[in-house]
Parts: C-alpha cells; structure tokens; sequence
C-alpha cells in the first residue's frame, strides 16, 4: 500500500498552514484526486526541493555543449534506439513512482485527446494512438513517436478541413467514446530504494541526453511540440464551446519558437496541461450522461 503524503498526513496547523494541502483541496485546477495527490506528492518530494535547483542549470549547461558537440559530427547522427532504452533503464531504475505514474498516463492521455478532435471534427481523422501497458514498452521509440504524433495530427486534421472546404466547430453531437481512464496504476510502478527521482528532476536530466541522440531537427521538433498545447486546447474547447477553459493550458505561442534550454519545464507543463485537458473532457463526459439519465417531468 502506497505511503500517504506528508501533506494529508498531518493535521492543518492555522499557523503555519501547508502549501500543499492549499493545492490538493483547492478545486479551481480540473483535476482527479489521485492524480492531484500523486502529482503534489512528487512536487514536494525531498528530491524536488533539494536535487532540482543543482541538477537544472547543469542539464542546461550540458544541452549548450553537446549542441557545441554535434557541430563536429554528422547531420543525421542519432541513436533514438539507444536514447529509448536509456530512458526506460533510468525510469526504472531512479524515478519515483509517482513520476513513472504520470508518465505512462500521459502517453495514454494524449492519444484520447486527439482521438477526441479526430473524431468530432467535421473533417474526420484517424489518429495513431500509443498506448504504452508498463515502462519496458516506452522503448520502442515512443517519447519520439509522440511528438511526431502531434504534429502529423495538426497537419492531418487542417489539411481535411481544407480539402472539405470547412472548418472546426462546436460539435453538435459529441462523442466522449474515447475517453476514459488509463489502464496504468500507480501500484504496479517500480519502489526499488533508488526510485527516488521526482518528475522534473527527471525530465531536466533526460533532455541533454535527448539532444545529444537526437538529430538537431528531431530535438528542435520536440521541443516545439510542446507549444501545440494551446493549439490542441483550442481545438478540444471550440468542439465543445467551452473557450473559458484555456485559461489554464499556457505553453506559450506555436508561432514563436523558443530556447531549448527551457524544455525541460516547458515539458512538465505540457503534461499538466494534458492531464487538465483529459480531465475536463471526462466532466464533460459524466455531465452529459447525468442530464441525460434525468427522467423528463
């Protein structure tokens, strides 16, 4: 049975209240519980607080020199296999359960979402969706899968809606099919005594070794996938006429690339925004179905 977080374990002392119980119990953000308290937990973690602020500027410091590097080496030089199976190794093997947790989630989470737009777009689109069951299968090229996912998609859908002469709209019958629950759980993530890492932490230490086996053109892709979340937040909230919405997916505009060296964070919002997104779709979904099993007067 996982531990109970520090934050709901002790008792609200009015003088000296938790900044964490204020996030966990604060109902503005649209997210489930567990995934709120797992992503809390981790955030407060030991290793967030103490690891982060040493590990980020040197992970940035190391993504300017391997970019210095890979001047020296072929263009298309990479080792995406490799890349993979390091990720999934260090996953394993340091991350906590947490981390490991949420990011198997996103994967699913992300796929639901654009199955979502794909099929209530006036212009339907088949997606290609990754749906990894545990850590070992994110080595099948999967972080590099999805970010070509997202842009495939994008080129896809406005491709149809220009071929149809149309574009994206409220949707007047909405299919919530695709969405539900992940079919990962928190309980069957690694708790080895070294998976410890919290989420960005890992992330900040996973991305210089991103752009080292990387080709520049797949490192500067992914890293720009990341400001497709207004872009996919706009397309969920005009299928569903519910712009207020976007007030909480904020990765910065598509149109303006930025630095990579902020990727890391950029990441970590990325996800949030994913899981916000997935779960407002999810209380769209139970209030439709709840309206629609009120017995007429």
């Amino acid at each position: 049975m996982k531990p109970m977080p520090d934050f709901l374990a002790r008792e609200h002392d009015p003088r000296d209240p938790n900044p964490w119980l204020a996030l966990y119990l604060d109902q503005s953000t649209p997210l489930p519980d567990p995934v709120k308290e797992a992503w809390l937990a981790d955030s407060s973690s030991a290793s967030r607080q103490y690891l982060l602020p040493f590990l980020r500027p040197l992970a940035r410091l190391a993504i300017v020199l391997f970019q210095v590097c890979k001047v020296f080496v072929p263009r298309n030089w990479a080792h995406s296999g490799m890349l993979h199976r390091l990720l999934a190794w260090g996953l394993k093997r340091f991350v906590s359960p947490e981390a490991n947790w949420l990011i198997l989630r996103h994967f699913h989470l992300g796929s639901q979402v654009l199955a979502f737009i794909g099929t209530n777009s006036p212009a339907r689109v088949e997606t290609s969706p990754l749906e990894p069951a545990d850590i070992d299968a994110l080595r099948d090229d999967m972080f590099l899968k999805h970010d070509l996912n997202l842009f495939n998609f994008v080129i896809r859908l406005n491709q149809a809606l220009r071929a149809k002469g149309v574009e994206l709209c409220k949707a007047q019958t909405v299919d919530f099919s695709m969405i539900s629950e992940p079919p990962v759980h928190l309980a069957d993530m690694p708790r080895g005594r070294l998976n410890i890492l919290d989420l960005q932490s890992a992330i900040e230490l996973f991305t210089p070794l991103y752009q080292l086996m990387l080709t520049d053109n797949d490192f500067w892709r992914a890293a720009n996938s990341l400001q497709l979340d207004e872009t996919i937040g706009i397309y969920a909230a005009t299928l569903l006429d519910a712009r207020e919405h976007l007030i909480l997916v904020n990765n910065k505009h598509p149109m303006v690339p930025m630095s990579t060296l902020r990727a890391g964070h950029r990441l970590v919002i990325h996800g949030l925004s994913t899981e916000m997104l997935h779960a407002l779709l999810v209380k769209f979904h139970a209030a439709r179905g709840a309206a629609a099993t009120v017995a007429p007067l």
